[in-house]
């Protein structure tokens, strides 16, 4: 059955692949970035509290990038719009994209349960007799928790590096589910989902996420294993004016390891807007709808790998990333038909640049 699948999908991929030309008319327009913001930009780098920040803006008209500082605190290159970031959970839009991408190649439900992909050895989790379905794992509501609670690092500045998949199969057999179908954000969720889909597909979810995703969009430098020349064009990531390793994790991927330019990403949340041709246009409407609510947050409404805000009546569908040392935001409004992508090499919530190109009342932080 998994060979099958496999030849299916590999199929589908193959077909989609002319329809990149529509891509490639996405062009640079002149700045839309808000002056205000191209300050902030300017203050947090100057000030030190930033090493290097890159925006990107995407209208209908094109897009526009503004970028300020280096790859490096030693000095270096300027950080632009091809520099490579580690983007952290921004990438569990893209994990949540394989089962909505299933769901409209007809080889999956999203209320399938996931007991099915888990190995015999493993007692699946469960709440009395329900299990956990696809569509929990990907809008927060498996009632797993944030973290998985055997997560012994060698290296916590590095803390998933060293987690196996043994481990993993241990954190979620047996596990009772106190809370399941309410929201809870969990990366040991997100981090099962990638590795289900690796196990569904027998393939590394690298591969899924690039062959179904990123080859699709031609986001060529999304990606976890880099190439020599995409090592060179990648920041340095600062923590407290220290230097971060780049996060190894190769259990929970699907929680967020991959790194990607504010370029890529901007041709992603274009993707999303519709303002870019793609066969991926059913599966992407369905991770914007919601799928649940943070009752706890004010009833949020939770896509599939999405959080959804409503400010005056306009949905901003976004999510942000954090590393050990970067940090990301991309989000868009639809009925504006806008969006944006924010980078830092540095540790420290930039989201509020982001949120404030989405919707101009949203104060920028002071520093």
């Amino acid at each position: 059955m998994r060979t099958t699948r496999c030849r299916l999908i590999a199929f589908r991929i193959l077909a989609r692949v002319p329809l990149l030309a529509a891509v490639a008319a996405w062009a640079s327009e002149p700045s839309a970035v808000p002056l205000e913001v191209q300050e902030a930009i300017r203050s947090r780098v100057d000030s030190g509290r930033n090493i290097g920040i890159v925006i990107g803006v995407v209208t209908a008209q094109g897009t526009s990038f503004y970028s300020y500082g280096t790859m490096s605190a030693e000095g270096g290159e300027p950080v632009d719009e091809t520099t490579l970031f580690e983007i952290g959970s921004v990438a569990k839009p893209f994990t949540a994209l394989l089962p909505a991408d299933a769901v409209e190649l007809g080889d999956l439900s999203l209320d399938d349960p996931i007991d099915g992909d888990l190995p015999a050895s493993v007692v699946p989790p469960s709440s009395g007799s329900r299990s956990i379905r696809y569509r929990d794992l990907a809008a927060h509501t498996s009632g797993l928790p944030p973290i998985p609670g055997n997560l012994d690092p060698a290296d916590w500045g590095n803390p998933y590096a060293d987690y196996t998949v043994d481990q993993l199969y241990e954190a979620v057999s047996g596990y009772a589910l106190a809370n399941l179908g309410t929201y809870e954000y969990s990366n040991l969720g997100f981090g099962l989902l990638g590795h289900l889909f690796e196990m569904r597909y027998g393939a590394s979810y690298e591969d899924l996420v690039v062959h179904r995703v990123c080859d699709v969009l031609g986001m060529a430098d999304t990606r976890v294993t880099l190439s020599d020349e995409q090592r060179a064009r990648t920041a340095t990531g600062y923590r407290e004016g220290e230097p971060f390793p780049i996060w190894a994790n190769p259990t929970l991927a699907g929680a967020g390891r991959f790194l990607s330019t504010a370029k890529d990403l901007s041709v992603f949340v274009a993707a999303n807007l519709d303002l870019i041709e793609s066969p991926l246009h059913v599966a992407m409407q369905l991770t914007q709808q919601p799928h649940a609510y943070a009752y706890a947050y004010g009833g949020i409404p939770i896509g599939l790998g999405w959080h959804i805000l409503d400010r005056g009546g306009e949905r901003i569908v976004e999510h942000h990333g954090a590393t050990g040392g970067c940090w990301s935001y991309v989000g868009f409004v639809m009925e504006d038909q806008i969006a944006v992508v924010v980078l830092t090499n540095t540790y420290a919530d930039s989201d509020d640049l982001g949120v404030h190109v989405l919707d101009p009342t949203w104060p920028l932080a002071e520093h």
